[in-house]
């Protein structure tokens, strides 16, 4: 289940956050979200990572073989990622394993792990890198971050233009095109959904999606089953993590609210690094696809 967050001020959730223009680049690129500088790695950093989208970045970046520990939940890249040794889960992860791994880095993000879990590891690791991106323009930022600290600036740079590529087409993809309001469940029993201070909601506001319901109080709402955005929404989008909605979910509200309903993978909304730039070019194309399917489609069906 997604965490609870507060949003008031420069913390968010379970660290915190020094704040930055929204899709903006530090003063100086060795400056985290935490607004805490990093030297240099040097030529043999021990990194752990307890974020699944990082653990992926690091080894797009070709630190892989830095990269001593990470959760059980980093299954990106698949195979590879294996010979890591992990120490838990993304809340949860295990102190004294990571102590035992001897991290000259750790890598954290204020939506993924809590706050209290992380000072203790301050303890014991000299460099705790802290993330958090808000819209898909801060994967440049972090690109960028990451190259410096750990000697990555040529792949970090590759990275960066891929993503400003994938932006652009996503873009070009969606002009023209009405903007809709969506509904973005993540669980089930309790239903909930995401706010739009999200990453999450910005990705899918990239790609012509509005996120309802328009304001919340909290960052990943519950939802009543008689809640106003379900009747607010023009879509509803069922994400596939963190809670794994299947095709009888889709067919259940699609009978219950009225209105089309889809399956869509969550990595590809909520992931950064990498898979952000597989993000955008999976939106654009399935905006394209409903736009197509949509406009030989008679009216009033529920399903897509």
């Amino acid at each position: 289940m997604p965490p609870a967050r507060s949003d008031g001020g420069r913390r968010h959730g379970s660290l915190d956050v020094a704040t930055t223009a929204q899709g903006g680049r530090a003063a100086n690129d060795l400056v985290d979200w935490a607004g805490v500088a990093h030297p240099p790695a040097g030529a043999a950093p021990r990194i752990a990572c307890v974020v699944p989208s990082l653990t992926e970045l690091l080894f797009a970046l070709q630190l892989g073989e830095h990269v001593v520990a990470r959760t059980g939940f980093c299954v990106h890249p698949r195979g590879v990622v294996k010979r890591v040794p992990k120490i838990g889960g993304t809340k949860d992860f295990d102190l004294d394993l990571l102590r035992a791994q001897r991290p000259t880095h750790l890598v954290v993000n204020v939506d993924e792990n809590r706050r209290e879990t992380v000072a203790a590891a301050r303890a014991f690791v000299p460099h705790v890198i802290v993330t958090h991106p808000g819209v898909p323009d801060d994967n440049a930022r972090l690109f960028s971050l990451f190259g410096v600290i750990f000697g990555r600036q040529r792949e970090a740079g590759a990275l960066a233009e891929e993503l400003a590529a994938a932006l652009a087409g996503l873009d070009a993809a969606v002009a023209g095109l009405p903007r809709e309001r969506v509904l973005y469940v993540i669980w089930k029993k309790p239903w909930m959904t995401v706010s739009r201070d999200t990453y999450i909601a910005a990705t899918l506001a990239r790609a012509g999606w509005d996120t309802v319901p328009a304001a919340a109080q909290v960052r990943y709402p519950r939802l009543a089953e008689n809640a106003a955005a379900w009747h607010a929404a023009d879509r509803i989008l069922l994400s596939s993590e963190p809670y794994a909605f299947r095709e009888r979910d889709v067919q259940e509200l699609a009978l219950r609210c009225g209105k089309p309903v889809r399956l869509i993978d969550g990595e590809m909304t909520s992931w950064y690094g990498p898979r952000a730039i597989a993000g955008m070019r999976y939106l654009a194309r399935m905006r394209r696809a409903l736009a197509g399917h949509e406009e030989g489609a008679s009216t009033g069906s529920a399903r897509e």
